[in-house]
């Protein structure tokens, strides 16, 4: 569990030579021999060596003994979090027999000149199983019964999708001819232009699949019928625990489309969409993948026999990926598996335990420990003597480079047979970089005063990186500060959402229910007792931008605008943000002087002419008054929400 030992004095023998001549010129310019075999140069490079065995010695030793300290009290480096992503395997055709993507399939982003591709690994096995439409009913809002309309549908009559005039949970019903778990469904529509007047891009319409107990809401990625309205295709992208049931007499797998209630903003139905013609396929996949390449297998080496041995992986850091790593070591009765422990103090000399450095890619074996009675106590099992020891089924990866945007995974590395193209729907999210070292000599003073007990601010957020590593931020508010009660403390949790150009989509800053969970569940044990903990998203003010500036002469305005308006979108950001690139400071003001400054900075850019603040609604998109200055609660972080710059030539 070694530490990385910063190397303070960069400077060499030669070094200090050469800045005693440099004196000597400044101080003595009449001497001017400065030969090797000058007795005065031969003096100086005396000296040199001597200040350079002392600077070595001297200037090194308070970091490494802090580093060495750290190392005593059990501190180690948070390793980097792979981002996850949920991929779509598109097929080239309608599946007619099932197609199967392994588990540890590898895909990536496009690879340019500059930027290396990000590679992610799918951490399950997915079957892509054919299916055709067997059942079609409808079901009014207040009707217990539904009405069957697979006969409609095979002579090629029209039916009414919805009641005449359609109701909030009105509803049409599809069985396919088997579940399809996690599978792309492409439902043809033949429709008659009736429910005219809905938005498209926000339909008072959502598609879900039956579980066996409840309905589930579904992902559509494409909707040629502008919700039912006219002749296309619906992809819908079924959740993982679709199941067939018996709804209605028939026994199907299950998907609706229900009439749900909208914003008094947009528009919903006048009338019902009439159905001429429904047909439904399997044309692709969705499987979850992490940002990580998975190593199936890899040797370490062989055993010496004795205790406290290390062994290193070929590639560092090591992340869980597509599960937790499995060490082993050959024996007589073949591989035996060794256990992962967090440290050597409860285990036994037949224990097989090890500890695994995920950092720095290291696996520890027990050590011996003289007693103070002079014997020696091992600690972990001895590996036995030129047996092999292999790492299998481990991943490395991670950090924030994961978290690529919507469509930014588009490259297969290996070929699947009718598999014609990849894609992430959705934008990857949880990447977070690894703990550096100046983060963990933070760390160290406030893990040796908690020893995993929850007492102040600074314990709740240390002891909240170490349980969800994959969080970016995390702020701790007390009792009476703000809206908090007595006895309670909240943790604010900023989760790592994909950035594009500096954007994030507001329903990304959602910690998941998971995180939470495992959050709550650590700081529950650790809290003191009478001790209410709440974990939750911070609150966000929005703001937005609109500046105009004069660009330099013969310069692409576009351009200039493009970037300037990522530089915006990039500082006012609550995760990689503010001043120091490491997210937005809590409660901080953004004042227009800040954004002049920033744009001035911006290259193409010769004037700002004018900038105006004002707070916006991330949710409504409501915007408020300008204003020079937007304040923010001192617990709550800023959102960008629709920047406007506007660019002029001279």
């Amino acid at each position: 569990m070694a530490l990385p030992a910063p190397n303070l004095d960069d400077r060499r023998f030669q070094d200090l030579v050469d800045d005693a001549k440099r004196m000597v010129m400044r101080r003595c310019p009449e001497w001017t021999d400065h030969n090797v075999s000058d007795p005065g140069v031969t003096l100086i490079e005396t000296f040199a060596f001597m200040t350079d065995q002392l600077l070595f010695r001297l200037n090194q030793v308070p970091d490494r003994l802090y580093v060495k300290f750290l190392e005593l009290i059990g501190l180690r480096l948070i390793p980097a979090t792979p981002a996850q992503a949920d991929v779509t395997f598109w097929l080239s055709a309608p599946a007619i027999t099932a197609v199967g993507i392994p588990m540890g399939t590898n895909v990536a982003t496009l690879r340019t000149e500059q930027v290396e591709s990000v590679v992610f690994s799918t951490d399950k096995d997915l079957q892509i199983l054919p299916c055709a439409l067997n059942y079609v009913a409808t079901q009014a809002a207040d009707a217990d019964a539904q009405v069957d309309r697979t006969d409609e549908i095979k002579m090629g009559q029209s039916f009414e999708a919805f009641s005449p005039v359609p109701r909030v949970d009105d509803a049409m019903l599809v069985g396919l001819s088997n579940p399809v778990p996690n599978c792309v469904v492409r439902l043809d529509f033949d429709c008659r232009v009736e429910g005219v007047g809905v938005h498209p891009d926000h339909p008072p319409l959502q598609w879900e699949a039956w579980n066996g107990k409840e309905w589930r809401r579904c992902r559509v990625s494409t909707d040629e019928t502008g919700a039912l309205n006219t002749t296309g295709e619906i992809h819908v992208h079924v959740p993982g625990d679709h199941e067939s049931a018996v709804l209605g007499g028939h026994a199907a797998g299950w998907l609706r489309a229900r009439v749900i209630e909208v914003d008094e903003d947009w528009p919903t139905y006048q009338a019902t969409p009439l159905v001429t013609a429904l047909s439904a396929s399997t044309i692709g996949g969705t499987v979850e993948a992490d940002h990580c390449e998975i190593i199936e297998e890899e040797i370490l080496g062989d055993s010496e026999g004795v205790p406290g041995q290390e062994f290193s992986v070929a590639r560092a850091p090591v992340v869980l990926g597509a599960g937790q790593a499995v060490l082993e070591t050959m024996s007589d009765h073949g591989w035996q598996e060794w256990t992962q422990v967090h440290n050597f103090a409860g285990s036994g000399p037949a224990d097989r335990h090890y500890i695994l450095d995920a950092t720095a890619g290291t696996v520890h074996f027990g050590p011996a420990i003289r007693e103070p009675d002079g014997g020696l106590r091992q600690y972990g099992a001895v590996a036995p003597y030129g047996s092999t020891i292999r790492l299998r089924k481990h991943a490395t990866g991670g950090g924030r480079i994961g978290n690529v945007g919507r469509g930014a995974i588009q490259t297969l590395k290996s070929s699947i047979p009718f598999v014609s193209r990849v894609e992430n729907i959705e934008a990857a999210w949880g990447g977070v970089d690894g703990e550096s070292l100046e983060e963990a000599k933070a760390r160290g003073p406030i893990l040796l005063r908690t020893r995993s007990r929850a007492v102040t601010a600074e314990d709740y957020e240390a002891i909240t990186h170490e349980a969800a590593p994959d969080v970016a931020r995390v702020r701790c508010v007390t009792a009476g500060d703000q809206d908090t009660d007595a006895g309670s403390v909240r943790v604010l949790i900023v989760p790592a959402a994909a950035e594009v150009d500096g954007k994030i989509d507001f329903a990304e800053l959602v910690p998941g229910e998971e995180t939470l969970a495992r959050i709550s569940e650590r700081l529950d044990e650790v809290r003191l007792i009478g001790t209410r903990v709440l974990v939750s998203p911070p609150r966000y003010r929005g703001v937005t931008v609109v500046a105009r500036v004069i660009a330099r002469p013969r310069l692409d305005t576009a351009r200039v605008r493009a970037e300037a308006l990522e530089a915006l979108y990039r500082y006012l950001n609550p995760i990689s943000g503010g001043r120091d690139g490491r997210g937005w400071e809590f409660g901080r003001p953004v004042q227009a002087g800040d954004v002049y400054a920033l744009l001035q900075r911006v290259r193409g850019v010769d004037l700002v002419e004018d900038v105006r603040l004002f707070g916006a609604n991330p949710v409504t998109g409501e915007r408020g008054e300008e204003c020079q200055r937007l304040d923010v609660d001192p617990h709550s972080l800023i959102f960008s929400y629709e920047h406007h710059v506007k660019v002029e030539d001279h």
